[in-house]
């Protein structure tokens, strides 16, 4: 009995000891990825940019591919077997419409952030204006860490009347009237080309989009020209065949 109860006391204490290892790395590993994360953005404020916004979904698919990194003991962009950078970053649930990623080795967080600060492509991205969301990820193998930033330009979850309601207010700023076509709008912009409805507008344009706040350049050539003095716009869902998100839309132009 005696024996039994002893081995059982081992055994919780190598359990308590294991747990409480794994913590601690878990810990170490979350301090690294928030030392990087500051490094990031002291060094953005610096050139006078914008601070990076965290993203859980991008540092879900940076923790994935560093935890295999560390496995395999090597670095890649692109693991066998492994999806591409978009693809992740996506089954992630992360929404964007440009992404670029950093990954290194090295014995601590502030040796791998000098390192890329000293390399030009992953500087660029540590540096790029048109880049405002990261997630950041550190998997330690024997004292040697492994590191993976995911930078995104994101995409707003936005419901179809938000969408029309950004452009409209871009429409209206250049001088046209917008027209309430009900339904119309939306089922046209669910065709491929074209219009639904009774009203016929003198150009329909149907294109995608990440930013709800600038018009294509086709239809800002047309708005220009002067001849239309009403417009409409329809949102419909994404199509998504790919993983960088776009909203997609018709406006109707009437002279």
């Amino acid at each position: 009995m005696g024996n039994r109860t002893n081995r059982s006391f081992w055994i919780s204490a190598l359990a308590l000891s294991a747990i409480l290892f794994a913590g601690e790395r878990a810990i170490s590993q979350s301090t690294a990825a928030q030392t990087l994360l500051q490094s990031a953005n002291r060094d953005r404020a610096v050139h006078g940019l914008a601070p990076l916004k965290w993203s859980a979904p991008l540092a879900a698919a940076a923790q994935h591919h560093a935890s295999r990194m560390a496995e395999q003991n090597t670095l890649s962009h692109q693991l066998p077997g492994e999806a591409g950078l978009a693809e992740r970053a996506a089954q992630t649930g992360a929404r964007f419409s440009s992404i670029a990623e950093n990954i290194a080795e090295g014995p601590a967080a502030e040796s791998i952030h000098r390192q890329w600060m000293n390399s030009p492509p992953h500087r660029a991205n540590l540096l790029d204006a048109q880049l405002d969301s990261v997630g950041i990820a550190v998997e330690n193998r024997g004292g040697t860490l492994f590191a993976v930033e995911d930078f995104s330009l994101a995409v707003g979850k936005l419901t179809l009347s938000e969408q029309e309601a950004l452009v409209a207010d871009e429409l209206r700023k250049r001088g046209l009237r917008l027209v309430d076509t009900g339904a119309d709008a939306r089922r046209s912009c669910a065709l491929d080309n074209g219009y639904a409805g009774k009203l016929t507008p003198s150009f329909v344009l149907h294109f995608a989009t990440s930013d709800l706040q600038s018009l294509p350049g086709m239809l800002e050539q047309r708005i220009q020209t002067r001849k239309y003095h009403s417009a409409a716009v329809g949102a419909c869902p994404s199509a998504g065949k790919t993983a960088f998100a776009a909203y997609r839309l018709a406006v109707m132009l009437y002279e």
